[in-house]
């Protein structure tokens, strides 16, 4: 499962809040040669937060960046490579708290991460987890939160859940003629039942005028996985 791996990590308490948006909005982000992947006709962006613990970058675990948050704005795209269709996710913005990971990925990844303070809270009982993420931007704090039951259950075939989870491939714009594509594998994740979520987040600022929308819209739904073991393989360029 690890081979040819560039980054070695477990992610952990995926929070995804999921809207849908007109396409036009997100042309202008497509990498080269990706076009919007659909569900049932809908066209996707997700807010979503996690966990990363235990991180390693080519085998070398770096002190104080082995545990921390991520959270970010992505949609869904799809790649015909040569008659086989991959499906992938492309972000609008990647934030985590810590300045050299936002250095490696912009630099390797041509991704748009960014260096924002952020933080976490997981709180279980007997019957609920609650999940909490915070990111600071210039207005003051924004946070995504889910309340869910404890017991994860299985993703149903064909289902939204499916869709969301199942993207295996991450695609960056490189240049206007070139992408870059790089592999992410994990198992298939489990997903806790949501049974109330919180989301306060100023989108405008952190995401741009066109996502600004999304501050008063309600999303599709939000989802909770319990997460795994992830193998992020070393990219490569595509022309």
């Amino acid at each position: 499962m690890f081979g040819n791996t560039f980054l070695k990590a477990k992610w952990q308490n995926l929070v995804m809040a999921n809207y849908e948006v007109s396409p036009e909005i997100l042309k202008k982000h497509l990498p080269y040669k990706t076009e919007l992947d659909f569900w049932n006709g809908r066209c996707y962006v997700s807010l979503v937060g996690f966990q990363f613990f235990d991180t390693q970058v080519l085998g070398i675990k770096f002190p104080f960046h082995t545990n921390f948050e991520e959270v970010n704005l992505r949609f869904y795209v799809r790649y015909n490579d040569n008659g086989e269709w991959k499906r992938g996710v492309v972000f609008v913005k990647e934030i985590v708290p810590k300045a050299m990971i936002t250095l490696i990925a912009n630099s390797l990844y041509r991704e748009n991460y960014a260096t924002h303070p952020c933080n976490h809270k997981i709180i279980t009982d007997n019957h609920e987890i609650s999940a909490q993420y915070e990111w600071k931007s210039r207005s003051g704090w924004n946070s995504l939160q889910v309340w869910s039951d404890l017991t994860p259950q299985t993703i149903s075939l064909g289902s939204e859940e499916e869709f969301i989870t199942e993207h295996y491939w991450g695609y960056a714009a490189y240049s206007t003629q070139k992408t870059n594509e790089y592999q992410v594998q994990h198992p298939r994740w489990l997903v806790h039942r949501v049974n109330k979520y919180q989301i306060l987040c100023n989108f405008e600022e952190l995401y741009g005028k066109e996502f600004a929308f999304l501050k008063d819209k309600q999303p599709i739904s939000v989802l909770h996985a319990q997460g795994s073991e992830v193998a992020v393989l070393k990219g490569k360029i595509i022309t």
